[in-house]
């Protein structure tokens, strides 16, 4: 069951998935909270799971990888230790930043950064082209950014 959230956690969160930074006595002014109530509060979104992690968002172009693929994947079989095989091994690729199970015309989305063509074909040679267990792939390359992000709309339930 999903952890039930009031107004001040709901404010809580906001600020926080805008700066992860910002100091607790700021929450506590924003929530019209104490700094032991913005605490306590966060201590027990964390403990509920709804606070998975604290981190930073880095511009991947700065880190010398300006380049985003898009990839749908379908696979030839379904059966359970040839997903689970093929999910691990794109958990385990760094350059996988998201990877969706998904229903379909395919059964895999993926979202790569990469440096450039050269290391994208060297991973899809790794990750499909070599894996028996993949029918075949469709690449897109984006060529802008419109909207990227992992901030979660945090409203009132309705």
């Amino acid at each position: 069951m999903p952890h039930e959230l009031d107004a001040y956690d709901r404010i809580l969160l906001s600020a926080l998935q805008e700066n992860a930074r910002i100091t607790q006595g700021e929450l506590g002014e924003r929530a019209n909270l104490s700094t032991a109530a913005v605490n306590r509060r966060l201590r027990l979104l964390a403990q509920a799971g709804v606070i998975e992690r604290y981190t930073a968002y880095v511009n991947p172009k700065a880190v010398g990888y300006p380049l985003t693929i898009i990839v749908e994947v379908k696979v030839e079989s379904e059966r359970t230790d040839l997903l689970d095989e093929i999910q691990h091994s794109f958990r385990n690729c760094p350059q996988v930043q998201q990877c969706y199970y998904v229903a379909g015309e395919c059964d895999f989305v993926l979202i790569f950064l990469v440096r450039d063509m050269a290391q994208y074909v060297e991973l899809s040679r790794r990750l499909f082209l070599d894996n028996k267990n993949v029918k075949s792939f469709k690449t897109l390359v984006s060529m802008n950014q419109v909207k990227t992000g992992g901030s979660v709309p945090i409203d009132e339930p309705g």
